[in-house]
């Protein structure tokens, strides 16, 4: 990449998208606690799968309401069959209005599907390209109707920005993991990423802080003992708080906040 493209993208502000190296990422990593949820949801296995790939096939045949029920049913079943509890923390902080953004720190896989468990209201999500045909999340994506990110291609990048800050404005919600890759060091956290909060700065919304705890220990680990996800609702960053800061001090102030309650909950 040449030097005046380099400067584009800082311009832009999407550089901030570009993927760094993580070894071995989504590589042999152990599945056996997936094969637990199957086996004890035995019984009601096909007839969820066939449901979640209709679901998945005919998004539009659904409200979002419709299919975020649909997709909370599966996600209890599955938690609950694969000894996976979720510990809520904060959810009085989730603005009653819709139109806002949730920005958690990025764990493993699970990370979507804890959220979903413990946030009541419908949202969508903004993910990596590179997880778009993983069996379940590609149908999980479809039902939420999520953007999948391509992190080299700067053009596509700043096309998900404008849709994504126009369907906030019209009252959607969405989720982006603002370090663009999982952690791999368990509740530690990678660098936020300014790039990831332009949609919401464009958009003026409130920009809710989440705070994943252990949620790396059902996909990432190899293990079915029973685990404990702990996913803190912190106070949302309205507009007249962040208005004169930049995308990546908004990123240092949401990161500082998320590794408060991780330090005060492990």
């Amino acid at each position: 990449m040449g030097k005046c493209d380099k400067i584009k993208k800082d311009k832009l502000g999407t550089g901030d998208f570009q993927k760094s190296p993580v070894p071995n990422e989504g590589k042999g990593e152990p599945m056996k606690r997936i094969l637990l949820m199957v086996m004890r949801n035995i019984i009601l296995v096909p007839w969820m799968w066939i449901k979640l790939c209709y679901h998945a096939s005919h998004p539009d045949k659904y409200t979002e309401e419709e299919q975020y029920k649909m997709l909370r049913f599966i996600t209890l079943r599955a938690n609950k069959g694969g000894n996976v509890k979720i510990d809520v923390h904060g959810e009085e902080n989730i603005p009653e209005e819709n139109g806002f953004m949730f920005f958690p720190n990025h764990q493993g896989l699970y990370d979507v599907l804890a959220v979903v468990e413990a946030c009541p209201k419908p949202f969508s999500v903004v993910a990596k390209k590179e997880i778009a045909n993983i069996p379940f999340l590609k149908q999980v994506f479809a039902c939420m109707k999520a953007y999948m990110l391509d992190r080299e291609d700067v053009r596509q990048a700043m096309q998900v920005i404008i849709h994504v800050t126009e369907e906030v404005k019209k009252g959607r919600n969405y989720l982006i993991f603002a370090e663009g890759t999982r952690s791999k060091n368990g509740n530690q956290l990678r660098e936020f990423k300014g790039g990831s909060f332009k949609s919401a700065t464009k958009a003026k919304c409130p920009i809710v802080p989440v705070a994943l705890i252990d949620s790396f220990k059902p996909f990432d680990t190899n293990t079915i003992t029973p685990v404990t996800v702990q996913v803190h609702f912190l106070k949302p960053m309205y507009y007249e708080e962040y208005k004169e800061m930049k995308t990546t001090e908004i990123a240092a102030e949401v990161k500082k906040r998320i590794e408060k309650v991780i330090s005060e909950n492990i």
